[in-house]
């Protein structure tokens, strides 16, 4: 029979405890994964308890307050703080979200935050978003055009057309639904992901590109596209609301129609 072993370094091992002030009455448990590649150790869980009287209400307000006053070694990133850059995406007790979003009050009891999952991990919450760029910018997210543009005028579009990139253009490309989606994990390196797949139905739709039928060659893959099973956990997972499967739902009808003719 097989026999199957982690490799010695994936394996977490017990962190440090850092305990609330003397006095503190509103206390919170956060436990935070940690690693440091430089260091040649196992990765860890260290746990906090913070004085809630003395921190925000949201998940990256505790961070920050953790990064600020107790273990500046803490390294995760983060920007807007307002879910609009994506870059505080990590997993919060157990479902992927953005930090800045997430109110501590949402959740009950200890708050466990993690990178986001089956990505090499760079530094503690920091995960290597290389490949995942590298596969947006695959799709070209720009418009292509084949005719001039109009010499008085921009490229204009219906109200109508407008509305149909309502719930695409939105996406801040955290990386969420596709780090939560089991088949992304399997064949990363071939297959999209529900995030780019979102980004390239944006540019399928929108009125104003006339490259629409170069992007379905491009696409018209059993890996790039076909490998979605329509699990839904991209949905599920998604913190702006959008629905990732239904734009590649949407794409898959769209290269049906197109042999149909």
């Amino acid at each position: 029979m097989a026999e199957f072993t982690l490799p010695k370094n994936s394996v977490l091992i017990e962190g440090k405890t850092f305990k609330a002030p003397a006095g503190a009455t509103n206390t919170r448990r956060f436990e935070v994964y940690r690693w440091d590649p430089e260091s040649g150790e196992n990765p860890r869980i260290d746990a906090f308890e913070l004085d809630m009287d003395s921190c925000g209400p949201m998940v990256l307000d505790a961070i920050l307050k953790i990064k600020n006053e107790i273990d500046s070694s803490l390294t995760f990133r983060r920007s807007c703080r307002e879910g609009v850059c994506g870059s505080c995406a990590m997993t919060i007790n157990g479902k992927n979200s953005l930090a800045c979003t997430k109110a501590i009050d949402s959740y009950s009891g200890t708050i466990k935050i993690y990178p986001l999952p089956h990505l090499q991990v760079v530094k503690d919450l920091v995960p290597d978003l290389t490949h995942f760029y590298a596969q947006y910018a695959s799709i070209k997210p720009w418009i292509e055009t084949q005719t001039p543009a109009p010499a008085d005028s921009e490229r204009l579009q219906s109200k109508e057309d407008r509305e149909k990139l309502d719930g695409l253009y939105d996406c801040v490309l955290c990386a969420c639904c596709s780090t939560s989606c089991p088949s992304y994990w399997w064949n990363s390196e071939r297959y999209l992901g529900p995030a780019v797949l979102l980004q390239a139905y944006r540019w399928l739709v929108d009125s104003r590109d006339e490259n629409t039928g170069e992007r379905l060659d491009d696409l018209e893959d059993p890996f790039k596209l076909y490998r979605c099973h329509t699990i839904m956990n991209c949905t599920d997972t998604c913190p702006k609301g959008l629905n990732p499967a239904k734009a590649i739902a949407e794409t898959k009808k769209l290269l049906v129609q197109r042999k149909l003719g």
